[in-house]
């Protein structure tokens, strides 16, 4: 671990205490907004403190949070002797540390021995599974001259970090997905199908063993933080053998187990959702969905019919039990446009909740046939076009849409997923 670091890709630096804190007296201004104080006004007359009257004003498109950090008065750093930070209790500085973004700590190590050993610390690891999450980022993985590379772009830092990914093995090809901190590979061993979870972070990674019927399939991770364990799901592939049974591995038993076969459908797409302990597929005959049921190992079919004139549609999982469908609609180009619906589990129907608007459709598609992906979390959607090298996020929640600024595709053969940093997220 003494030899792995991540690479800032932004070329900002962190700024310093004087640039971080205006000089006393200046005029504080808030995203550019009108200043409507009388401290604001150069040559102003009224320049008693007692006689100016404070005007209380919200900063437009802030919510009341953010007004009222902006609002509040800006004091200056107060730099702490180093026997101060050296006599801090071991569990205070732990618990401080765990709060910072966990693409800095790399940096942090380098400040003495005592930090450079605190990924080992069980102390540190403890609070830092307490903490919030670091916020989504997105997961960027391709091969240069057979060379993995990885590069991780932080949505709340807007910034890129090159991950070494020489610590994986040639066959780790194909990139699975991400599930609380954990990534999951697999590809061809020669001739033997293998799959393969790491933790990007801590760089620490194995394989899995072989499944009953070692095949290449679909496949599908999923991580439960609170048991300290995950699950790899394997299922048929539209291209694949489709009498082959459905598989389950559990790290909590380090084995696969065998489950019923998946009733013979006409599939009409490779990717798969998980949510709510359930697994969905698309399948053009009979009409609907295929829905795995983790918890007693069988299949059943959904009828839910797909919306009229969808050219092509992505399942995403949302938060708790929210299925969502993305595609595209239309025949012809002029007419085409991107939608989002929702599944209504009582009705088993497929509820439109949004559009993408025009502007941001024709910027990420310009020919009506170019490729994009699609794939979500926590009711974050992200779409991304090979052609454009562009990514655009949907928030289900806040129906807001906007580019991932500064984030543009490695290459064009990149795989990307979402992934959450953490160095609790163990592959045992």
């Amino acid at each position: 671990m003494d030899g792995v670091g991540l690479v800032s890709e932004s070329g900002c630096g962190v700024p310093t205490s004087q640039e971080r804190c205006p000089k006393q007296g200046s005029p504080i201004r808030v995203g550019g907004s009108r200043n409507t104080s009388p401290l604001g006004r150069v040559g102003s007359r009224n320049t008693s403190p007692s006689r100016q009257k404070v005007i209380k004003t919200k900063p437009r498109g802030l919510d009341e949070e953010t007004a009222n950090t902006f609002g509040k008065v800006v004091q200056p750093d107060v730099q702490m002797e180093d026997n101060i930070w050296a006599m801090l209790p071991e569990d205070l500085l732990n618990e401080i540390l765990a709060r910072v973004p966990p693409f800095m700590i790399f940096r942090l190590r380098s400040v003495c021995k005592r930090w450079n050993s605190i990924l080992q610390d069980c102390s540190f690891l403890k609070f830092h599974s307490q903490v919030p999450s670091h916020g989504p980022c997105l997961l960027t993985f391709w091969k240069n001259s057979q060379t993995p590379q990885c590069s991780v772009f932080s949505l709340p830092l807007k910034t890129w970090y090159r991950i070494p990914f020489t610590f994986l093995p040639q066959w780790a090809f194909w990139l699975v997905g991400s599930s609380g901190g954990l990534v999951c590979f697999s590809g061809l061993d020669g001739l033997t199908f293998r799959t393969l979870i790491c933790n990007p972070l801590t760089q620490t990674w194995r394989t899995l063993p072989n499944m009953h019927h070692n095949q290449q399939r679909q496949l599908i991770m999923v991580v439960d933080r609170v048991d300290r364990s995950f699950k790899v799901i394997a299922t048929s592939d539209i291209y694949g053998d489709k009498s082959l049974p459905t598989e389950v591995y559990d790290s909590k038993l380090d084995r696969w187990s065998v489950h019923q076969i998946m009733p013979a459908v006409n599939l009409c797409s490779s990717k798969m959702a998980y949510c709510d302990s359930r697994l969905y597929l698309e399948t053009l005959s009979p009409l609907g969905l295929m829905m795995y049921r983790l918890d007693t190992g069988y299949w059943e079919h959904i009828p839910a019919k797909f919306p009229r004139s969808l050219l092509d549609g992505y399942l995403v999982a949302g938060t708790q039990k929210r299925l969502f469908l993305v595609g595209r609609i239309g025949l012809y180009s002029t007419l085409q446009s991107m939608r989002i619906w929702e599944l209504d589990h009582v009705k088993i129907m497929w509820v439109e909740i949004s559009r993408m608007p025009p502007k941001y459709f024709r910027a990420l598609l310009r020919l009506s046939a170019e490729r994009f992906e699609c794939f979500g979390q926590d009711n974050l959607i992200c779409f991304t076009s090979w052609n454009q090298g562009k990514g655009l996020l949907y928030d289900v929640e806040k129906k807001g849409w906007s580019w991932i600024a500064g984030c543009a595709l490695q290459s064009y053969n990149s795989q990307v997923c979402f992934y959450e940093p953490r160095f609790d997220a163990s592959t045992g």
